[in-house]
């Protein structure tokens, strides 16, 4: 386990020093804040090491935040009065983790207040969730700002779990994401548990034809039906997303190739020529897969439209 440590922080160094010309940089914060890489990582890890369900929960929080207003961590604001935040939004309510970001902060403040964006210690944090669980490791670029606006009703902007190519397609392509863009980032899916009404649709009442969508492996639909009954009683009742559900690696890929994905979003990506080529490529190669994540995660995590530095990831200064 110490060797692991020194390894993660000899990483976090390592990226620390590169730089690079865009309205983000890599040192950003090298004369202003030099130790915001480990503060976060520090944090990261100990939150990992007493709860193996962090590092799927602060990617999908960087990813949530990402696809509404860019990486502005709107995400991570309080409901207000009468203005219900993105948290609250339908599709968030089960993000968690949001307590971690809040550990971050406190510390970076203390070190160097009034400096370190909450988005960007979300953007490192996520990357450092994926590193821990086995994934690759990559250099973040720094120097956003924190947003101002969160609204319940802009979650309705993020991909669901229920569509199809052309829709995920769309949905990207309006953040300037690709096709490569899309079956890469889906593969942070490898990681993670879904409650069952991300895919009863699949399982009970499919179509006027099928009770069940005939796209899922049949003994694979049967362990779901018994997870998630018509009249399920249990509250959070649901399932991994792959077997090795806290380990980064290209399972989950197979498994689509299997019939077995839990989402309809996921299955469908065999269902285009291309997107199925790459679905095919990240199964056989996990190296494949992990470039072209980690390519698609910069690339994702340099959207960004904030205005400010917040003093509490929470709420606005």
């Amino acid at each position: 386990m110490a060797f692991m440590v020194a390894l993660f922080l000899n990483f976090i160094l390592l990226f620390s020093l590169v730089s690079t010309g865009n309205s983000l940089s890599y040192n950003y914060y090298q004369k202003t804040c030099p130790d915001v890489e480990f503060i976060v990582a520090k944090t990261v890890r100990d939150a990992t090491a007493s709860d193996k369900t962090v590092p799927a929960a602060l990617l999908r929080l960087h990813f949530h935040d990402c696809f509404i207003r860019g990486c502005d961590a709107s995400v991570l604001l309080n409901s207000k009065g009468s203005n219900k935040a993105e948290k609250d939004g339908p599709p968030n309510v089960s993000l968690h983790a949001f307590f971690i970001i809040d550990n971050a902060k406190k510390a970076i403040e203390a070190a160097c207040p009034g400096v370190v964006s909450c988005a960007d210690i979300l953007a490192l944090a996520a990357r450092d969730a994926v590193f821990l669980s086995g994934g690759p490791g990559w250099d973040v670029p720094k120097g956003r700002k924190d947003g101002r606006i969160s609204k319940a009703s802009e979650t309705i902007q993020l991909p669901s779990p229920s569509f199809n190519v052309s829709q995920l397609q769309k949905s990207f392509s309006q953040r300037g994401l690709s096709l490569e863009d899309l079956v890469a980032l889906s593969g942070g899916h490898t990681l993670g548990f879904s409650h069952c009404s991300s895919f009863r649709n699949r399982i009970h009442n499919f179509n006027a034809t099928h009770e069940v969508d005939p796209s899922l492996n049949p003994s694979f639909a049967s362990k779901l039906k018994s997870i998630c009954p018509i009249k399920n009683q249990i509250k959070n009742a649901g399932t991994t997303l792959d077997a090795s559900s806290t380990t980064f690696d290209n399972t989950y890929y197979k498994l689509i190739l299997q019939g077995k994905a839990i989402f309809s979003s996921d299955q469908v990506l065999i269902n285009a020529p291309y997107t199925k080529d790459l679905v095919s490529k990240f199964a056989t190669s996990q190296d494949a897969f992990y470039k072209a994540f980690v390519k698609s995660m910069v690339k994702m995590s340099s959207i960004n439209g904030g205005q400010e530095i917040r003093k509490d990831c929470r709420m606005v200064n």
